[in-house]
């Protein structure tokens, strides 16, 4: 099953535990900038979390995969909020499609940001557009410690089943 919305073009308003408002929207190859800032502004904590490294450095190959993305078998959105009058990118999701109705699930948020229910809205949008498009099941590796990522995703309304590995809970989202 496939479904003709430009989800480059994706972007929806959402009104945070908070009251805030946030956009969810696609990402966009200028969004570059804006991005590095966020992963800068990270914890290592957090960046840990992300990218099992505390890596801050990524080549500019690394960079561009994270950015230029096709919205078909790889969808990344990103949190937008206004602060002092400007948009800043509070994180982001995506799923990477890896085989026929699967795809790996990652997420990061930004320090400040956490807590405030933004992964569990972007959970929702990716999980709805993986469905429409044609997706069985989402897969994400999650540090055992991570307890926020983790409750996103018992929250999420989807079947979740976890398999401990070495280091890692891999947790598997049914989607139908």
């Amino acid at each position: 099953m496939t479904f003709s919305m430009d989800l480059s073009r994706y972007s929806a308003l959402e009104t945070l535990r908070n009251g805030r408002m946030i956009e969810i929207r696609a990402i966009k190859p200028e969004d570059r900038n804006e991005l590095m800032k966020t992963v800068g502004r990270a914890s290592k904590d957090s960046i840990y979390r992300r990218f099992f490294s505390t890596r801050r450095d990524f080549s500019d190959k690394e960079v561009d995969y994270y950015l230029d993305v096709d919205f078909t078998n790889h969808v990344a959105l990103v949190a937008v909020l206004e602060e002092a009058g400007c948009p800043i990118i509070a994180g982001g999701g995506r799923y990477i499609v890896y085989q026929p109705g699967c795809a790996e699930l990652a997420f990061g948020l930004e320090d400040a940001y956490q807590g405030l229910g933004i992964a569990s809205v972007l959970m929702r949008h990716i999980a709805e557009l993986a469905c429409k498009a044609g997706l069985d099941e989402l897969h994400a590796d999650v540090l055992p410690g991570n307890l926020s990522m983790l409750k996103v995703f018992k929250s999420s309304g989807l079947p979740v089943s976890t398999k401990r590995t070495q280091d890692t809970l891999h947790i598997t989202l049914r989607l139908r």
